[in-house]
């Protein structure tokens, strides 16, 4: 059993974790009971953070099973994807005109430590998001961040990563790096186009998941 401070806010941050690294799946039953004895803590807090969860779309009641992690359909990740897309482009752009040296740094060893783990799908897919975080971070522009932190946590709902496809691993930190090359170029239009492309082809790889 994890123990943990019975803080709803520390609570949320804990079962958005649970649900990135895939512990908790779309339709995955959350019973107060067994999450509060999961993280050491009473009942109170875990229903609070099960309705900021549930107030942002992340789970839905179902008959039969109670409160579970929600699911999205086909045409919802496809929307996802596209608002992705928007952001993620933009959030390069800002980092671009905005991000300090060190910023740009920790970029460079984050490409550095994905092509080290090119055929590890699920620790390189970790290391993926730090890196989309740390551009999102390098923009400087605190509403964009909480735009795409609410648009992070619905990305959680999608099952799998579209790393564990062949090649796309080594693909993928190729246009990390020319992401990378961009924003540190001071280039903001090549450091947008970069990153669309980048969602783009993430989300044809996804299509070809779900449609498989």
């Amino acid at each position: 059993m994890m123990s943990m401070p019975a803080n709803p806010e520390s609570l949320y941050d804990r079962l958005i974790d649970a649900i990135e690294q895939g512990e908790l799946g779309p339709g995955d039953a959350l019973r107060e009971s067994r999450l509060a004895e999961r993280f050491g803590t009473s009942r109170t807090p875990v229903r609070e953070a099960l309705r900021r969860l549930e107030a942002q779309g992340l789970v839905t009641h179902n008959a039969h099973r109670g409160c579970v992690v929600a699911a999205l359909d086909y045409d919802q990740i496809g929307e996802l994807y596209a608002a992705r897309e928007v952001m993620e482009g933009s959030a390069a752009r800002g980092a671009a005109l905005h991000a300090a040296p060190q910023e740009i740094a920790l970029l460079r060893k984050l490409v550095e430590e994905g092509r080290a783990m090119v055929d590890r799908p699920v620790e390189l897919a970790v290391i993926n998001r730090r890196f989309h975080r740390v551009i999102h971070r390098s923009s400087h522009n605190r509403y964009l961040n909480q735009l795409l932190d609410t648009m992070r946590v619905h990305m959680a709902l999608i099952e799998g990563t579209t790393l564990s496809l062949p090649e796309r691993g080594a693909q993928s930190i190729q246009e990390h790096e020319d992401i990378v090359e961009a924003i540190a170029a001071r280039n903001p239009d090549a450091a947008e186009k970069a990153t669309r492309q980048h969602v783009a082809t993430a989300y044809q790889n996804r299509v070809s998941m779900l449609l498989s």
